[in-house]
């Protein structure tokens, strides 16, 4: 069976419920990735798992090596990959502790390595964004949720800011007017370079806090904890 890819966000540096087999460092051409790669079971299914912030969650949003990340996974024989994600609910559906699995996404972020196809090129390359999540992997995710009756969001399009600081609420003004349903500082690029390396990619984001200006007082790091 084809071992699933799970890249861990906030609040999920390990899976706690993981059949560890072993801790594989993987060297790629882009750099170091986050942590070694764990290759486990998780319910019986074969699974890579990887903390996106690091095994300490001490690598800031913008400081993430997407490129080393997903090139590890590509290069451990990782086809499918969910990108979990803690986010700030924008819109009213998206109230803290819902999950999301988004069909679309904006990039707001700057000065990332967002692309594999900068240098050595025999021609300049692009890809088809359309649709930037795998659909296929979109509906096993809305499936298995169905399945042990955890109620998820099919749908919303995910708003990628540059962090690490959170959103003035001109801001999400801004996304919510441009049709963001949440936001968070990781999805892209992630999301695009799993298309550039052919990876079938999904997010499964959960929201932790409403956005910025979306209710009363400051965002607190305890209130994102209590929901992560």
């Amino acid at each position: 069976m084809q071992a699933l890819g799970i890249i861990g966000g906030s609040g999920l540096t390990r899976l706690e419920a993981l059949q560890l087999h072993r801790q594989e460092f993987v060297a790629t051409p882009y750099g170091e990735p986050s942590a070694p790669l764990t290759f486990g079971e998780l319910d019986g299914n074969p699974v890579v798992f990887l903390p996106r912030h690091g095994a300490s969650h001490s690598i800031p949003p913008h400081r993430v090596n997407y490129l080393a990340n997903l090139s590890a996974m590509k290069q451990a024989g990782v086809e499918r990959i969910v990108g979990v994600a803690a986010v700030g609910g924008i819109t009213a559906a998206m109230a803290p502790g819902v999950l999301c699995v988004p069909d679309q996404v904006i990039d707001y972020t700057w000065g990332r390595e967002h692309t594999l196809f900068s240098d050595g090129l025999d021609g300049v390359t692009h890809i088809d964004f359309s649709e930037p999540y795998c659909e296929t992997l979109r509906q096993d995710l809305l499936r298995a949720a169905g399945r042990v009756g955890v109620t998820v969001y099919a749908g919303g399009t995910y708003g990628a800011t540059q962090g690490p600081r959170l959103e003035s609420a001109a801001e999400i003004r801004r996304m919510e007017a441009d049709g963001c349903d949440v936001v968070g500082m990781t999805g892209m690029p992630e999301t695009s370079l799993a298309r550039e390396l052919a990876l079938c990619y999904a997010s499964l984001a959960l929201s932790v806090n409403w956005a910025a200006g979306k209710n009363d007082g400051p965002i607190t790091m305890a209130e994102i904890q209590r929901h992560l």
